[in-house]
């Protein structure tokens, strides 16, 4: 062996010797120079072996060679089975083990290798590798192999590369948009997610509600991690406040031309008004005909309505409708052909033809009236400026001009002549004769 040991008690001494005449005679020996075998730690060697007798009587010499070989296979010890994830590398051998107690009785610097073989596992990024470590050493000496068991698994799920915040408080009429988040995954490099959005609001209620955001994110192994954000709902009232006008003889005005959300269970209110009594069916109000609170028909004003529309997202928008009603339209009877005058006076207090009376035109016409009675002779016995439209107090019932002859307070019956002018009306005087009749 190549751990050898020169001394004859290993290797070897004479035996049988013999002289005629000689005793206790003992052989020598001279070693040549060891040559190298053909591997580290093997050694041919020469020896030369002689032997005189006391009398200087030499033997012939002899020669035994001394070949020193190595048949011994080394040893080492594999690493140990290990689990590992599968983002480590199965190559670093400082991370999975490298083998240990590598010893050989010849051969020094010896380095065991091994070669794996790769099972796939139940996923994609999971495997078994079976590592079979070998040593051999300057001689070809060989180890038995060695088995190490390396399982390769994948436990990790994806993580989160963006960031969001994972509470939020909004209005109604403000709530963000679901984040676009980013996932990155240990191994895997198709990683779903699964995205899924609940709430919590009930249609018509005013309290505060939670939109619940989830992301479920899965990679290859099914591991799974899930992702939430919870929105908090604040319900808010807005008010858009609308103001517009329109004429009473311009029709139905339909208010649903002022907004543009409805709700199938939301309808208009009327809110106020000259006057409560309206023609209001659903979203029509006509205008016509109205008459305010007293029963007159000075209708002419604001009328208030009111629609309040529910968003998807629970937001109250109330749409606030101020509607002016005016008589900008109306044609009043201004003409010389809409004036009426009348033919008969007879202030007996029967409640007919009490007065001398002129209708058919408005105080609108913006006319000033000047009435001039005169008697057959043509005579002055009434002139009235700002005389009333139609019946009033100061309109002619056969009284006397306070500057006519006698001390009577009215005429005699009979028939008289009137002069009617319209001032700033651009018409000419209205002549003509009434009959005045006390009895």
């Amino acid at each position: 062996d190549c751990n050898y040991d020169t001394d004859v008690s290993f290797t070897g001494d004479v035996t049988d010797e013999a002289d005629n005449c000689s005793t206790n005679i003992e052989a020598t020996y001279v070693d040549s120079a060891p040559v190298a075998g053909p591997c580290e730690g093997t050694l041919v060697i020469t020896r030369t072996w002689s032997l005189s007798d006391n009398c200087g009587n030499a033997a012939a010499d002899q020669v035994q060679t001394i070949t020193i070989s190595d048949n011994i296979a080394p040893t080492f010890t594999a690493p140990a089975d290990i689990t590992i994830n599968c983002e480590d590398n199965a190559d670093d051998l400082t991370l999975t083990g490298d083998v240990t107690d590598e010893a050989d009785n010849c051969s020094t610097g010896l380095s065991a290798t091994f070669v794996d073989d790769i099972a796939e596992g139940d996923c994609p990024n999971e495997r078994v590798i079976t590592r079979t470590w070998s040593l051999s050493d300057n001689c070809g000496n060989t180890a038995a192999d060695q088995v190490q068991i390396i399982t390769v698994i994948d436990d990790q799920a994806p993580e989160l590369i963006t960031e969001f915040p994972s509470a939020v408080n909004v209005s109604c009429d403000a709530i963000p948009d679901a984040p676009e988040l980013g996932f990155a995954d240990n191994c895997s490099e198709n990683v779903s997610v699964v995205f899924t959005e609940s709430s919590t609001y009930t249609t018509n209620i005013t309290e505060s509600y939670e939109i619940i955001r989830t992301w479920e994110v899965t990679d290859e192994c099914n591991n799974t991690a899930v992702y939430e954000q919870v929105v908090t709902v604040t319900i808010d009232e807005f008010l858009n406040q609308i103001s517009d006008e329109a004429c009473s003889d311009d029709g139905d005005i339909n208010l649903d031309d002022y907004i543009s959300n409805f709700n199938d269970d939301a309808s208009w209110t009327f809110v106020a008004g000259v006057t409560n009594n309206i023609n209001f069916n659903g979203s029509i109000f006509d205008p016509s005909n109205l008459v305010d609170i007293n029963g007159d028909e000075d209708y002419l004003g604001d009328y208030v309505f009111s629609y309040t529309y529910t968003s998807p997202t629970g937001c109250l928008e109330t749409t606030e409708v101020t509607i002016n009603i005016n008589d900008d339209c109306v044609v009043f009877p201004c003409s010389s052909e809409d004036i009426v005058i009348s033919q008969a006076v007879t202030p007996n207090g029967d409640m007919y033809n009490e007065s001398f009376d002129i209708t058919g035109i408005t105080a609108d016409c913006g006319f000033e009236i000047r009435v001039q009675i005169f008697n057959r002779w043509g005579a002055q016995i009434f002139d009235g400026n700002n005389y009333a439209i139609g019946e009033g107090m100061g309109n002619w019932r056969g009284q006397a001009h306070k500057s006519s002859i006698g001390n009577a307070e009215t005429v005699p019956n009979g028939t008289y002549y009137y002069i009617i002018t319209l001032e700033n009306s651009g018409l000419p005087p209205f002549t003509g004769p009434v009959y005045l009749g006390t009895k």
